[in-house]
């Protein structure tokens, strides 16, 4: 009966050199990973096309002061805003 041994340990025995099946067995484990990796991230990828306008929409005084006074701290012309909390 053969004993099973993880590829640690057979890549840990002295004088033992890869073989061509194996080489080409992890080309292929590389490759799937790789095709993997890059379907996931082209189902994530959204179009210029598919994103809105930017639209500069000017607030009124009372608004603005309203902000101001919620977010009084200020850093190179920008609003602070101290912590965000996302549910």
């Amino acid at each position: 009966m053969s004993k099973i041994m993880t590829v640690d340990i057979l890549s840990s025995i002295k004088g033992a050199k890869p073989s061509d099946s194996v080489n080409q067995l992890f080309d292929v484990i590389k490759s799937a990973n790789k095709n993997t990796i890059l379907n996931t991230v082209l189902a994530n990828v959204v179009s210029l096309d598919d994103l809105r306008p930017d639209e500069v929409v000017e607030s009124s005084a009372i608004e603005k002061q309203i902000i101001k006074e919620n977010f009084p701290r200020e850093k190179n012309g920008f609003l602070v805003v101290a912590k965000v909390i996302e549910d």
